[in-house]
């Protein structure tokens, strides 16, 4: 066994460990850093298939603004994770099957590569590796992406497009036990509008002392 597979399977057993722990740990934030990590032994095994471009942009797109934005969240929200919990073993055996078929289907999948084939034509990584020439892996899955799957690319971009736009409608709508203020209104508000001036006299007589003794006589 070389390097190259210790380190494949060591990266390999720390993010089965720590996809394990984010599923098991009862505090969300120690969840959440278990999952950083995760998505960091997931980059080193991309940076072992020589994909620097994908192990990058792991780092950068889910630790570095996804988590820490979820990590955020999290600390900021009061969170009652009791009353999250409560239903677990009700809702048990659903999420149980469904996790078993999806456990099926990619065992499934995966099973099928590991079947001896025929042999495959070399990739042009592989060729250009082999031949010694200098190869961009970033600039070949530009090529790739942006030909073969420009169409899947547009629509993926069109349903993240829509998926932002109904977030903000879902944040932007108005609600009763919320105050909301229109911007437009606030735009074109005058001073006169928001300040009124009311002349008072400089002084104002006091009304006269009613005398002590009418006022007894009165309450008896």
């Amino acid at each position: 066994m070389d390097i190259r597979t210790g380190f494949f399977y060591l990266f390999s057993a720390v993010l089965l460990f720590a996809a394990f722990r984010v599923i098991t740990a009862r505090n969300p934030v120690h969840a959440a850093l278990f999952l950083v990590l995760a998505f960091f032994q997931a980059s080193a095994v991309w940076l072992l298939l020589r994909a620097e471009f994908l192990a990058i942009s792991l780092v950068l797109v889910y630790v570095g603004a996804v988590m820490v934005l979820f990590l955020f969240v999290v600390m900021m929200l009061d969170i009652d994770v009791s009353s999250l919990r409560a239903g677990f073993w009700k809702h048990f055996p659903v999420a149980a099957s469904v996790g078993a078929l999806i456990a099926l289907e990619m065992a499934a999948v995966l099973m099928g590569g590991f079947r001896p084939e025929e042999p495959r034509p070399m990739s042009a990584a592989v060729q250009a590796a082999a031949q010694g020439v200098q190869y961009s892996n970033t600039k070949e899955l530009g090529k790739l992406l942006y030909t073969n799957y420009l169409y899947p690319l547009e629509v993926a971009a069109v349903i993240l497009l829509v998926a932002i736009v109904a977030a903000i409608a879902l944040t932007l709508r108005q609600r009763k036990d919320t105050r909301h203020v229109d911007a437009s209104d606030q735009v074109r508000v005058k001073a006169r509008d928001r300040l009124q001036i009311v002349k008072l006299p400089p002084t104002v007589a006091a009304p006269p002392a009613e005398p002590v003794t009418a006022a007894v006589e009165n309450k008896a």
